[in-house]
Formats: structure tokens, C-alpha cells, sequence
């Protein structure tokens, strides 16, 4: 196991009727601004819940944090909150309303350009923030990640540097989410595990055994929560995985890889496909091409995960993707680009970009464009 240091500052509350307690978790002597996306929040009742905890004090509100959160419009909110001294924010939403707020509270504590501080890689200032999550998916509510569209340039990166002080999470508020976004939530955090955990063995058997076990409760799940998705047990379980699955728990001293998700926001950037889609797309192909440096995992994965322990070493390991694959598409995603209509001049592109950019990723960060190129043409 390699050396680390752990600490995750943020407070979970956890549970039905949660959102009350906003008056008490936030300080009474803050200058308070609330984020929120498109309007979802009105129709299905947080809005309201939100707004009952923090009658008596006085706040303004942001609307308009779009779907993989543009720059563009995070300006704005930077904007707003300087010219009204905002000294701490709560974001009400999804993933990217979350994401984009600790880009909001980096850049009011800053005098750079929100798109430098992405393009830096993390924030060495922000004001702090907390949340009220709506949709179970990227773990942002427990992790200093951020992932920030520049739609102008079609580009996508990730920064790092704000966990949220607190976070709330009711799981009665996903009964109101659509069956594609409970499939893309349960796709994202299925592959965040992966990414942390089919890379090397033999690195830490208490890792692998909380990530294994996070992935099976999230296969165990699935299917129930598709013919029942307003059972709180169920909803309860898939809220709690997204956060376990990168909120900093199952990485402890081990490799990690994230190249799947560098190229699937390749994808979102340039065809506006659902993060954990890409996700789903792209995890098979990752693993078909990069089967040999990760043999050793995909075995020890096809048999604790899915019981494959019969057939050659290559048998055993092309089912253990076959399985993969077939587990997304279970959840009623496509895993081909040809069937999202993306061909040859997307994955140029993407090629294109990491070799220009000279990134590599991966545990053996031996993932560069070539590589990518290869894995995308895997997922045709």
C-alpha cells in the first residue's frame, strides 16, 4: 500500500425530512447565496423544503447552472456574489449545480478567471459552501472535485480543491428523477469504483473488499430499483454508493486510473452525451484494451463480482468485460458509440487533444492519445 494522508471535511446528514435542519447547520452570520439549476428543484418540492428551513433569513438566489456547468455561466454567478458580498453558498441540485458552485466560491475568493482556476488544476482560495443533493451521481457532495464545461471551446476539465462543509441527502427527494437519470447516476458510480479499484493487485485487501462490495450492492439494487424506484430502502442504498464511491474512502493507498472518465468528458464536451453514459460507453472498451496491465484485477473482479471462476485465464477475463457491458446495458444505456451516431471524427478529435495537451492517463499513466484512440475505436 502506498503512503497517504486522509482527511474528508464534510458532515453527512443523511436521511428523510434533513432539509429542515438548514437553519441550524448554516451559521446565522454568514451572507448567504443559493444555487440551483434549471427549475426541477420547484416541481418536485426541495425548492419549497428549502425555503421553509431558511424562512427568517435573508439570502439571494442563482438560477441556471446548466448540465456539465459552463464557465460561461459561472461567471455570472461570481458575478452576483461579489457585488453582494457573499461570504458562503448552498448549492440546491444535482452533480453539476454542486460542481459548479465550487467553481462560484473559488472565483469570489479570487481575483483570477473561473477558467484559470480550472485550467490550474485547483483552487488555492474559496469561500465555503454546502449542499442539498437531488441526484445521486458524481460524489460531489463528499469530494473537493469539480468537473467545468468551456462551451465556447467544446472543452472539458476537472479542479480540485472544495469539499462542501456539510451535505445533505434525503433519498425521498430521487423519486422524482427519470429512470435515464437513475440509470446514468447508478453508471457513474459504478465506474468510479472502477476507476479506483481495477488497477493493481495485491495493493490493499481492505480496499478492494469496500469497493467490491460497493459494486455489488449497486448490482443487487439495480434491477429492484427499476420496478420499484420510490422504495426509500432501495433509493437509501443508491444515494449512499454515489457518495461512498468517491468521496476519498476506497482509494486509500492504492493506483487509481480515470482514464475512462478523461475521454468521457471528451464525450459530453463534444456531443453533450450524459457524463455517466459516457461512462458506460467507454468502460468496456477501456478494459478490453488495457486487458493485459490489468489481468491480475479483472480476475480477481469476474470472480468476486460475478462468480466467473471457470475457463482459461483469457476466457475468464473477456467475460468479466462481457458482464461489464452487459450490466450497463441493463440499466438501459447503450455502450457503442456508433449507436449515439459518434464515428471516426470524434475520436480524431479526442486523440488530437491528448496528444496536443500531452496528457496521459491511467495507473501506468500510459493512456495518451494513441491509447484513446484505440480504446474508442474498441467501442464502436
Amino acid at each position: 500500500m502506498k503512503n497517504f494522508i486522509f482527511q474528508n471535511p464534510t458532515k453527512l446528514v443523511f436521511g428523510k425530512g434533513e432539509i429542515a435542519r438548514l437553519n441550524e447547520l448554516i451559521p446565522q452570520s454568514v451572507n448567504l447565496m443559493v444555487t440551483f439549476g434549471g427549475g426541477s428543484v420547484t416541481k418536485n418540492g426541495v425548492y419549497d423544503q428549502v425555503k421553509a428551513a431558511l424562512k427568517g433569513r435573508n439570502f439571494i438566489e442563482f438560477w441556471g447552472i446548466e448540465p456539465n456547468p459552463h464557465v460561461e455561466t459561472l461567471r455570472k454567478a461570481i458575478e452576483l456574489g461579489k457585488s453582494n458580498n457573499i461570504d458562503y453558498l448552498l448549492a440546491v441540485g444535482g452533480g453539476s449545480v454542486l460542481d459548479g458552485t465550487k467553481l462560484v466560491a473559488a472565483g469570489i475568493a479570487s481575483d483570477e478567471d473561473a477558467w484559470d482556476i480550472v485550467l490550474k488544476g485547483f483552487a488555492e482560495r474559496q469561500i465555503p459552501f454546502s449542499s442539498v443533493l437531488t441526484v445521486p451521481a458524481t460524489g460531489s457532495e463528499m469530494n473537493g472535485g469539480a468537473v467545468i464545461t468551456r462551451a465556447e471551446t467544446r472543452e472539458k476539465f476537472a479542479f480540485g480543491g472544495n469539499y462542501p462543509h456539510f451535505s445533505i441527502l434525503d433519498p425521498e427527494v430521487t423519486y422524482s428523477l427519470s429512470s435515464h437519470q437513475i440509470a446514468c447516476g447508478l453508471a457513474d458510480a459504478y465506474t468510479h469504483v472502477l476507476e479506483q479499484y481495477l488497477t493493481t493487485p495485491g495493493q490493499s485487501r481492505l480496499m478492494d473488499r469496500w469497493a467490491e462490495g460497493i459494486l455489488l450492492s449497486i448490482i443487487e439494487i439495480a434491477p429492484q430499483i427499476k420496478e420499484n424506484p420510490h422504495n426509500y430502502d432501495l433509493m437509501a442504498d443508491y444515494m449512499l454508493a454515489a457518495t461512498l464511491a468517491l468521496n476519498d474512502f476506497i482509494r486509500m493507498g492504492v493506483t487509481q486510473d480515470w482514464a475512462t472518465h478523461q475521454i468521457g468528458h471528451e464525450l459530453t464536451a463534444l456531443h453533450g452525451i450524459t457524463h455517466g453514459h459516457t461512462l458506460a460507453i467507454v468502460m468496456p472498451g477501456t478494459m478490453r484494451v488495457l486487458k493485459d496491465q490489468k489481468e491480475g484485477k479483472l480476475l480477481q473482479y469476474g470472480e468476486r463480482v460475478f462468480g466467473i471462476t471457470e475457463g482459461t485465464v483469457e476466457e475468464r477475463v473477456e467475460k468479466a468485460i462481457e458482464k461489464t457491458e452487459a450490466f450497463y446495458r441493463s440499466l438501459g444505456l447503450t455502450t457503442r458509440l456508433s449507436e449515439e451516431k459518434v464515428g471516426n471524427e470524434t475520436i480524431e478529435i479526442i486523440a488530437n487533444r491528448f496528444n496536443t495537451r500531452g496528457v496521459a492517463f491511467g495507473e501506468n499513466r500510459n493512456v495518451t492519445g494513441d491509447v484513446a484512440r484505440k480504446i474508442l475505436h474498441a467501442c464502436l
